[in-house]
């Protein structure tokens, strides 16, 4: 039944000839007439009523398709309860309120910095601002050391990374730092400031690594780069000092071993060379002094059993021992002679000759 005002002013202030207010039971009238005629069968009836649930449940149904871009893993969920991962590529499942599927992207590198907060190109990182309360820690010989790290990690587990862990950047640092600290709280300064820097990178990686797998976290660490490790910048000028002092020790004990490498074979030569020298002559003078011997007996023997002849031989070996060497002039003082034989200086005539050549 419409709505008549009584008297002859209504309450939108026209009177019998004004403005009519709407006629809210027509509105109505003509909205059901509106949803009978795009409803066949009327809005009221069994087939109206299917109509619409089946509606409703193909766009339910249809709303269960999902798409997993490459790079990415989709994780499927039944009542909140993980079934399975997918790969790339179109699927379908059951659509909320049954079922869900998150899809992490698991080729993605991620980058965590320790120690210091910087902007990188690529693999290129440039520190800017460092934070001490990080970077500083102490070495296995009691020394302290700031050490900057940078972690690169990805999704390795979509499922365990999706259900497990809650901040996964809060996560993989605090586990970074943890690892580093040991690491460096088992290397000796003077280690980790020369050639342990890789040694140092690899153990802190498969610390993470170990770490991460027990938390069940669903991270692999792709890989651990140390920037940088140094004294402390209060004392670096000291400890640079110290390291100069160090290398100039080392330099010295370098040039003494060479020194003495150079020295002591040569002395060791030279005193061989001398005991070889001497024993040989040890040998010549035993074996020249057994010929002797043995030319003596030989002498002896030949004495005895000839003296006469013996001692004539060795008479005139002896005389032209002495005189093979001397200037000679031989006179005859035969009967009838002058006395002084023609003589012909050879020799000295020889070594005349000897010396104008």
């Amino acid at each position: 039944m419409a709505w008549n005002p009584q008297g002859g002013q209504g309450p939108w202030g026209g009177g019998p000839s004004g403005p009519q207010p709407p006629d809210i039971e027509e509105m109505l009238r003509r909205s059901q007439d509106r949803l009978k005629r795009f409803m066949p069968g009327g809005l009221g009836t069994i087939r109206g009523i299917v109509l619409a649930i089946l509606a409703v449940a193909a766009i339910w149904l249809a709303s269960g398709f999902y798409k997993v871009q490459p790079g990415e893993q989709g994780v499927v969920l039944l009542f909140g309860k993980f079934i399975q991962t997918t790969d790339p590529g179109l699927h379908w499942f059951f659509p909320a309120p049954i079922g869900n599927v998150m899809t992490p992207d698991v080729e993605r590198v991620n980058r965590i910095d320790i120690g210091f907060r910087g902007a990188s190109e690529g693999r290129r990182v440039a520190v800017q601002r460092d934070i001490p309360e990080e970077s500083l820690m102490i070495t296995g010989d009691q020394n302290i050391a700031d050490a900057d790290l940078t972690v690169f990690w990805k999704v390795g587990n979509a499922a365990d990374f999706v259900f497990n862990i809650r901040n996964p950047e809060i996560t993989v640092k605090a586990v970074g730092e943890s690892a580093i600290r040991e690491v460096i709280g088992q290397t000796p300064l003077e280690q980790a400031l020369t050639g342990g820097k890789e040694g140092i990178q690899n153990r802190t990686q498969e610390v993470m690594q170990s770490m991460l797998d027990r938390y069940g976290a669903g991270i692999f660490i792709r890989d651990v780069q140390l920037l940088q490790v140094e004294p402390p910048s209060a004392v670096i000028d000291s400890f640079n000092e110290v390291q100069r002092a160090r290398q100039d020790k080392e330099r010295k004990q370098n040039e003494a071993e060479a020194y003495r490498n150079k020295v002591v074979p040569t002395a060791r030569g030279e005193a061989a060379k001398i005991i070889q020298d001497s024993t040989a002559y040890k040998e010549r003078l035993i074996k020249e002094a057994e010929g002797e011997a043995k030319r003596f007996l030989s002498v002896y023997q030949t004495y005895k059993m000839a003296k006469d002849v013996t001692l004539q031989r060795i008479y005139l070996e002896t005389i032209e021992e002495v005189y093979r060497g001397a200037n000679k002039v031989i006179i005859d003082s035969g009967e009838g002679g002058t006395g002084v034989v023609p003589y012909l200086p050879l020799p000295e005539l020889k070594k005349r000759a000897g010396e104008n050549k």
